[in-house]
């Protein structure tokens, strides 16, 4: 997901962290000097559901405003395709143990 906060508070007249930490503390969410760099500047790894709602709330937009997908970076995290070469007669076929779960008991 992409993170379009500064994009989203240049769209309504608001061009520092600082004006826009001011406005939302008003609103009741305090956020750090780090934090706050941080979700202005940076990449959020997470945020709150609950600080989402405050942020949407101050800025006037949708949470869609604040995040777009980007779905080749989700494509490209995804471990390559393996697959096992057909027997050669006369040959053993070769089984791989496979990472992660397996089906269930029947």
């Amino acid at each position: 997901m992409k993170w379009n906060l500064r994009l989203a508070a240049a769209q309504r007249d608001i061009w520092k962290s600082s004006q826009l930490q001011s406005m939302l503390a008003d609103a009741g969410l305090t956020i750090s000097a780090g934090k706050m760099s941080n979700l202005w500047s940076g990449q959020p790894v997470t945020i709150r559901l609950d600080d989402l709602d405050i942020i949407c709330e101050v800025l006037g937009c949708q949470p869609n405003d604040l995040l777009a997908p980007e779905p080749e970076k989700a494509r490209a995290r995804r471990p390559a395709s393996t697959y096992a070469p057909a027997a050669v007669a006369g040959e053993h076929p070769r089984i791989e143990r496979r990472a992660g779960r397996t089906e269930p008991p029947l």
